[in-house]
């Protein structure tokens, strides 16, 4: 008789752990080390801890297994093994106080233009305050701060080569449209794109700072999950314009972050382009997209509507120019965002209060 490994594995199939019924083969019970000489076979059953019950009984089952289905004159070892206690999560950005995401659930709300100005008016109130542009399929950041052309550099710290993000109004930047050609676009698999975040986020030296935006990716994707998964998220802030299109994408997004696996807090909501003001009349208001659907969404949802942004001419120049309105002075516009940090603020504040500190997502398989 010639033994071989697969059929080992058959007749170790009959076999199943008493905690669950299930056959030891499906359970990845049988490591990958059968060793057969003659009729001698050896191999190990990888068990999740040395207290398990079941340990003896199983080993004897598996050695009558294999007796049974093949011979009774195969010489049967069996080792015991254990699984590794999975090493805790360690937070990459140590020296960050919060961590809060950016979203949309459609792009063309002006998700982009928010983060920006919000980063610069929480820094303007002596903040210290990092903005990682993690759209990486659609980067717009540098051109909102004027570093398109900026060369990145490493800085040495604590031993070893970091990323260091560039500095604009008091904000520290990075973004993948630093490390791309601007003019070309980013042909990347989702597994390619968050390979390139992480990178972004634990190569990279961010220091100590109060708050760390994240310019996310408008919709759900894999680098929402990646996000969450490699960050202690604090919360997200859902930006929207008051068109219903807008606001079915922006409920999905809320519902997406409020999923149970995912258990994000949703600080609250922007109503960005809530109504347009032409510059020579600034008292007048022209509801292009729909008149209060922010704060309908709000009200539908139990999330604080945070902020209403109007569409004006000065806050789309501006950040075509590379200088966000929110570092332009005392403006009715710069106000607005002003106002809008310290909502987000008082959210955050609100939170910390009353909720754990937040942990990575653990998302599980199967």
């Amino acid at each position: 008789m010639t033994l071989y490994p697969a059929l080992i594995l058959d007749a170790l199939k009959s076999v199943r752990y008493p905690g669950n019924g299930k056959p030891v083969t499906e359970l990845g019970m049988v490591a990958d080390n059968i060793r057969i000489d003659g009729m001698k076979v050896s191999f190990s059953l990888v068990f999740d801890k040395p207290s398990d019950p079941f340990i003896r009984s199983l080993v004897r089952t598996a050695e009558a297994a294999i007796h049974s289905a093949i011979s009774p004159d195969v010489e049967v070892s069996i080792a015991t093994e254990f699984k590794a206690a999975p090493a805790p999560k360690v937070n990459p950005l140590p020296g960050v106080k919060n961590i809060i995401g950016i979203s949309s659930g459609k792009g063309g709300v002006g998700k982009s233009t928010v983060a920006a100005n919000l980063a610069v008016a929480l820094a303007a109130k002596g903040f210290s305050v990092g903005l990682l542009d993690a759209d990486i399929f659609g980067p717009s950041v540098p051109k909102m701060f004027g570093v398109e052309d900026e060369p990145i550099y490493m800085v040495n710290k604590e031993g070893r080569d970091w990323i260091e993000p560039l500095e604009r109004y008091g904000v520290k930047v990075l973004s993948i449209g630093f490390l791309v050609d601007k003019a070309k676009p980013v042909l990347w698999r989702g597994g390619m794109a968050s390979n390139a975040l992480k990178q972004l986020i634990t190569d990279a030296w961010w220091g100590d700072l109060d708050y760390f935006l994240i310019d996310m990716p408008p919709g759900t994707s894999d680098i929402h999950l990646t996000l969450v998964q490699t960050l202690p998220m604090t919360g997200v802030v859902v930006v929207t314009t008051p068109q219903e299109v807008a606001m079915a994408d922006a409920r999905k997004g809320i519902a997406m972050f409020r999923q149970e696996q995912v258990n994000v807090p949703v600080l609250g909501l922007v109503e960005n382009m809530a109504w347009f003001t032409p510059a020579p009349h600034p008292e007048e208001k022209y509801f292009i997209f729909g008149k209060d659907g922010g704060l309908r969404l709000a009200e539908e949802t139990g999330v604080p509507l945070l902020g209403r942004i109007p569409l004006v001419t000065d806050i789309m120049t501006h950040a075509d120019e590379g200088t966000p309105i929110a570092a332009a002075g005392d403006g009715v516009e710069a106000r607005d965002f002003a106002e809008l940090a310290d909502s987000v603020t008082a959210a955050t504040e609100r939170r910390n209060d009353l909720l754990p500190p937040s942990k990575p997502v653990e998302v599980k398989k199967g």
